[in-house]
């Protein structure tokens, strides 16, 4: 089967951060995959060993409801009977490894690219704010230093007052 050209956008929104790390969940995966998510946690399951907690792990109750809640996607989770599984970026790779499938295997490159794609951006985020940073930073020095120079030139541009005060007009004798 010939994937073609994937975009990664709808993958990238599969992808939460949960527990502080970047996953995707079961559904998410098998659905990518194009097995039935029954079939990836069989499978999963048939080879736990090659999946440490650093590449998958087993949302809480809490963590579901909150996943059930916010995805709009993942509605259907909230009468699942079993808790989903996440996958992180290297959880999703094995995943692919142990459904065997030339579809799987074509997929798991572009959620990698996608996971990659999230990291960079993330990475040019935290530059771009430490630029703006350092650019307020400068500003807020220049700010005291440009409103001296407004000071002098309003100093400069402002006539000064006559030294005496003569009366315009004819006068007679009286001052």
């Amino acid at each position: 089967m010939q994937l073609g050209i994937i975009p990664l956008e709808p993958i990238q929104s599969n992808i939460l951060i949960l527990r502080g790390v970047r996953v995707i969940l079961d559904a998410d995966l098998a659905r990518l995959y194009g097995v039935a998510t029954k079939r990836l946690n069989e499978q999963v399951k048939r080879n736990v060993k090659k999946f440490p907690e650093d590449f998958m792990f087993q949302l809480t109750p809490e963590e579901k409801a909150e996943v059930v809640a916010k995805c709009d996607h993942l509605k259907n989770l909230r009468f699942a009977k079993s808790l989903p599984y996440a996958f992180t970026e290297h959880g999703a790779i094995q995943a692919a490894n142990i459904l065997a499938s030339d579809s799987a295997s074509e997929m798991s490159v572009h959620v990698v690219r996608a996971f990659v794609r999230l990291r960079l951006l993330v990475v040019n985020h935290k530059a771009i704010a430490t630029k703006l940073a350092e650019l307020d930073a400068k500003v807020g020095a220049h700010d005291e230093q440009l409103a001296a120079v407004i000071a002098a030139i309003r100093q400069l541009t402002t006539p000064d007052e006559p030294r005496h005060r003569r009366k315009i007009g004819f006068h007679t004798g009286n001052r």
